[in-house]
């Protein structure tokens, strides 16, 4: 019978203390360096509080340093002993590419990452969360619950102080354990190709008219309302940007929603609306008006599209119809990536991924030979230990055709 996991309520070594001025930071940093080891690394942001994603808490944690505590926010422009401090160190993370870009906005980047969560996938671990791992793995469940607290809050309760510190707690014995059992299947190597690749990884490009992910645009009808509902989410982010508070607090997708179709004749028309009777809203009600009219206004050669730019190929599911040959070819490649993943204990995403795999069938090289493929996901970003999986497969599978009926 398993053994019940022990209940980490707090560090062993209790919860340091903030480090938020300078000599404290030096201390920290003199600490730091005189650790062993990899560095254990995580943030603390305010995602559903606050615009941008700036951290709000660092933890840190190293052999024969402990465990250190840090708020960027009040050491900001002050944080240079800690980028001096870390140049060189091996990190883990567990979900690096959440956390990786607000460190590089600090000055933090890694010399070397270990990923937990990314080691998990590819080890095979059904469910990847740190929590899960550490059980499993380690025989010790972590005291959860403030993940999505507003961290810019100062002072920072100790329960969530708690809560960061034990985020590290662990994290090193758990890439341990991790690198151990990726070294047992021969998968090593596969993850350090994928750490890297993470820690490499370019920030990705702004969306495409985001106003188009508004929950409930499928509920607006025509370019004109489409015009109304980007109108009022611009005139939204605006705000949200200049305040430096989630979009969502601002004004919630469902009240851009429901303004646009109630499609109110003027201010007070607008404040009859639910949300939109707050007093909050009441004095921004303005604002809103404001976009709903610019939206009327708008040259008809102005409005949007019905449906959003076509960026790659068109979904699976109409392949059939447009190029019955390019379908054939990706039942084939998902057939057998699919069978690749599973002997390998891989997520088939994690094999390759679905959009290399989705362009590639798509638009396949003109020479399907294992050669020019292996250049055609060389190319796509995909890493070495992927192409010499499946490269001889997704090569045989692009020569696939449809079947005439």
């Amino acid at each position: 019978m398993r053994a019940e996991p022990i209940l980490l309520t707090k560090p062993v070594e209790g919860t340091p203390a903030v480090v938020s001025d300078p000599e404290a930071l030096r201390r920290a940093c003199e600490a730091l360096t005189e650790g062993t080891g990899a560095v254990a690394v995580d943030t603390e942001r305010a995602s559903g509080y606050r615009y941008y994603q700036r951290a709000y808490l660092v933890q840190l944690r190293r052999e024969a340093t402990g465990t250190l505590l840090i708020d960027p926010i009040a050491l900001e422009d002050k944080l240079d002993p800690l980028v001096r401090a870390l140049e060189g160190t091996d990190w883990v993370l567990h979900a690096a590419s959440q956390d990786l870009p607000c460190l590089a906005e600090l000055g933090l980047r890694p010399w070397r990452l270990f990923d937990t969560e990314l080691a998990g996938r590819l080890a095979g671990f059904e469910r990847v969360a740190l929590g899960t791992l550490v059980e499993q793995v380690l025989g010790y469940r972590l005291e959860k619950g403030h993940g999505a607290a507003d961290w810019s809050r100062r002072p920072l309760p100790e329960d969530w102080l708690n809560y960061a510190a034990l985020d590290v707690e662990l994290l090193l014995q758990l890439r341990e354990a991790m690198a151990a059992e990726l070294e047992a299947q021969g998968k090593l190597d596969w993850a350090m190709q994928e750490f890297d690749a993470v820690r490499d990884a370019e920030p990705p490009a702004p969306r495409v008219e985001p106003w188009r992910r508004t929950s409930g645009l499928h509920k607006v009808r025509g370019a004109r309302q489409l015009a109304a509902v980007r109108a009022l989410w611009e005139a939204r982010d605006g705000v949200a940007r200049k305040r430096d508070v989630a979009a969502g607090r601002v004004l919630p997708d469902s009240a851009i929603v429901a303004a646009v179709l109630a499609d109110p004749a003027d201010e007070a028309a607008l404040r009859e609306l639910p949300v939109f009777r707050g007093q909050g809203q009441r004095r921004m009600s303005g604002t809103w008006m404001r976009a709903l009219r610019s939206a009327r206004q708008l040259p008809r050669a102005e409005l949007p599209e019905p449906s959003p730019p076509q960026e790659g190929p068109p979904p699976p599911n109409r392949w059939a119809d447009k190029d019955p040959d390019a379908a054939a070819r990706f039942a084939a490649a998902r057939a057998a990536l699919t069978e690749i993943a599973e002997a390998n204990r891989l997520p088939v995403e994690n094999l390759l991924l679905p959009d290399l795999v989705r362009r590639t069938c798509w638009e396949p090289p003109a020479d399907t030979g294992a050669a020019s493929v292996a250049d055609a996901l060389r190319s796509g970003g995909a890493r070495p230990w992927q192409i010499e999986l499946t490269v001889d497969a997704l090569s045989a599978a692009l020569r696939a055709r449809a079947t005439a009926e």
